[in-house]
């Protein structure tokens, strides 16, 4: 009997949680992002601001000069956590088969349930939207890597003002037919720079890089070359994954001294940043909520955290996230007693075949060749200097 794994995307999931905030931006052109006096880039953009050219990760500036009158909104990210926790819950009520990937998006295992594949999305959306209000997209196929690239498919095929709120179903036994046709940068594994080497060797869609064999990609890409071979012909035998050993990886430090000097609490955060993406990576995990933790003198403890749009076992993104918190929360020249930083909602990490192409991509490849590096000479015999190479 065949699997039904249903792919949940969020329709513009931050700008969805503001308009339920402020329903007054219904319809109209904004983004969620940061300033673009200072660099900042589109976290989310609403499908009334798409449709005058804005997308994600678009620098600001750039966004306002598409849309003169997009209203830009720094957004809170408490909130955002919150609603995708929701989601969350609603999913679990359907089954305990679920694959969160992100704060916005989850794989479901649906294969015990009598209803056919498109019912039971149909039913899902509608649940979704009636306890939390949120728009979603889905895709329903016999594994994960179809029903993701079903829904990216679905919502590719909208151009209109409002949320696509599209459901996207490939049967069971369609699923090479169902990528033929769509271009080869709709795989999964597959990034700008790799998608430039296919269209240089004239391959442009899927359909076409399936008809390769499987030496000539195993040469080119190597373990990846395999990996290419069965995705072109919609083969995924992977399981929702719902739970892991480790529920958060954290690293803290107890001063001898309470300590009260920006840079030093700076770069002792930095420094336990990177020992948490170190122990990420060895366990082969990414998580998608950064923590802080701050003990004063008298023994008072707080707990911050902020939920990431993707899973990171990245020690730079780790200690960008967790600087943020702290500046929120600390007073300058206040003492601090015990400094922690963690990471928790672990689950594998999702990569795309991209070399260097993505600055956050470069961070992660840098920082697993000084643990390598590391791990031959000694602890800490090789660190990176603190220049950020991201914003």
């Amino acid at each position: 009997m065949a699997r039904k794994i249903v792919h949940v995307d969020l329709d513009a999931f931050y700008c969805s949680v503001e308009e339920l905030q402020r329903p007054e931006l219904a319809g109209k052109a904004f983004a969620v992002g940061g300033s673009p006096e200072s660099r900042g880039v589109v976290s989310s953009c609403s499908y009334a601001a798409r449709m005058q050219g804005v997308r994600s990760a678009m620098p600001m500036r750039n966004a306002l000069r598409l849309c003169p009158d997009l209203i830009v909104l720094h957004g809170n990210y408490a909130d955002y956590s919150r609603a995708s926790h929701e989601v969350m819950e609603r999913f679990e009520q359907w089954t305990g088969l679920v694959e969160p990937i992100s704060i916005d998006e989850a794989f479901l295992d649906l294969s015990d349930l009598p209803e056919p594949g498109e019912e039971l999305a149909r039913r899902l959306q509608q649940d979704i939207r009636e306890h939390t209000g949120l728009p979603c997209s889905l895709g329903v196929a016999a594994n994960k890597l179809v029903a993701k690239i079903a829904t990216d498919a679905g919502k590719h095929q909208h151009h209109a003002a409002s949320p696509p709120c599209a459901i996207t179903v490939v049967p069971a036994g369609e699923e090479e037919a169902f990528l033929r046709p769509l271009p080869v940068e709709a795989l999964w594994g597959v990034g700008k720079v790799t998608a430039e080497y296919f269209h240089q060797a004239g391959i442009f869609t899927i359909g076409e890089l399936a008809r390769l064999e499987e030496r000539v990609l195993v040469k080119q890409f190597g373990v990846m070359g395999h990996e290419l071979y069965l995705r072109a012909r919609g083969i995924d035998d992977r399981p929702v994954y719902t739970e892991y050993e480790a529920k958060s990886i954290s690293q803290e430090v107890t001063f001898d001294r309470d300590l009260g000097q920006q840079e030093a609490l700076e770069g002792t955060l930095r420094e336990l940043s990177e020992t948490v993406g170190r122990r990420l990576r060895k366990a082969e995990l990414a998580g998608l909520t950064v923590k802080l933790k701050l003990r004063w003198p008298e023994f008072s403890t707080i707990t911050r955290q902020t939920t990431l749009p993707h899973p990171t076992d990245v020690g730079e993104e780790i200690y960008q996230t967790a600087l943020d918190l702290f500046r929120r929360n600390w007073e300058k020249g206040k003492a601090v007693r015990l400094l922690g930083v963690g990471v928790s909602r672990l689950q594998a990490p999702s990569r795309q075949l991209e070399f260097w192409s993505e600055p956050v991509e470069k961070q992660r490849r840098l920082e697993q060749t000084l643990d390598a590096l590391n791990l031959r000479f000694g602890k800490q015999a090789i660190q990176r200097g603190k220049k950020k190479i991201y914003e």
